[in-house]
């Protein structure tokens, strides 16, 4: 109707939200929240006249993503969108205009957003200083040379640094799941297969970084130093704070190279919204992309000679 259209236009007058496509049914609107496509839902239903009228019951509903920080609070500020004044009749004000239902985190509790996240920040620390680190200590401890010698190329000595680290992640990434689940009571709405394999993607994306690294340097210090500059950035603009839609363009396009910002969608996708790993598609070819691109240019730095 004209009031439902004012209503969604005043919602959009505020400034913190751009409505995607509609949807068909209020299903198709919870599959695309499942899938990460929006944050936020609007349900505008048939008998929205007859809600309007009446003076106990809210005129519409949100839908909000609870996995994600902070867009509650956003969603539940857009519940204040006070209903258009109707010619002729007054403003009914005893009920609120929305009602706001939580998907994912009726609780609303922070650890439910913030574990799932952590995982990716403690795998992104701990799996680039690791291998930042392994070029540069085989120079160091004088080992660079017996590899030197041996018949193994360039590309098989970067796979053979990723490999066992690898398992060291996953390894890591139980420990924290466990202890999410247990201490935190972490809902795992999700497969636990797809979780392990989008956790293996991104720990060798991230070791490939700090095999970048480690061409670059010549020192562990420096390598630790160059490590630790690719974290803050990687916590700030991947999501695992603040919410990623809101931040700016500038920042939004820099944090597309960091590993992070993929693995958090997919984790919190998987993890607390129970998507399947083929509707995280987009972040894991990206993931995908990151690791090729990483591993060929480590492969393309790294010379079997001395110097």
């Amino acid at each position: 109707t004209s009031d439902s259209r004012a209503l969604a236009a005043a919602m959009q007058a505020s400034g913190v939200v751009v409505f995607a496509a509609p949807s068909g049914s209020v299903a198709d609107l919870r599959q695309r929240i499942d899938r990460g496509e929006i944050s936020v839902g609007v349900v505008i239903p048939a008998d929205f006249e007859r809600r309007r009228l009446a003076s106990d019951r809210a005129v519409a509903q949100i839908l909000v993503d609870g996995s994600e920080p902070m867009v509650d609070t956003v969603a539940r500020g857009l519940a204040q969108t006070p209903l258009p004044a109707r010619a002729g009749r007054q403003t009914r004000a005893q009920a609120p205009a929305f009602e706001v239902l939580t998907e994912y985190n009726p609780e609303r509790r922070t650890a439910v957003q913030v574990v799932p996240a952590l995982i990716g920040v403690i795998l992104n620390m701990t799996m680039v200083i690791f291998t930042a680190v392994a070029i540069v200590r085989e120079r160091e401890r004088g080992n660079l040379e017996l590899l030197i010698t041996t018949p193994i190329r360039s590309w098989e000595l970067m796979a053979g640094k990723l490999a066992p680290y690898v398992l060291i992640g996953l390894v890591q990434t139980t420990l924290i799941l466990t202890v999410g689940a247990a201490v935190f009571d972490v809902p795992f709405n999700g497969s636990l297969v797809d979780l392990y394999l989008a956790a293996a993607l991104f720990i060798a994306a991230t070791l490939t970084l700090g095999l970048v690294i480690s061409t670059f340097v010549q020192t562990q210090m420096q390598a630790f130093q160059l490590s630790f500059m690719t974290l803050l950035p990687s916590i700030l603009l991947s999501g695992f704070m603040f919410p990623f839609d809101g931040m700016p363009r500038a920042a939004q396009i820099i944090a597309q190279v960091l590993p992070l910002t993929h693995f958090v969608e997919m984790i919190r996708g998987i993890l607390l919204r129970g998507a399947p790993l083929s509707a995280m598609g987009v972040p894991a070819a990206k993931l995908a992309v990151f690791l090729a691109v990483a591993l060929a240019l480590a492969t393309l730095r790294f010379h079997k000679r001395l110097d």
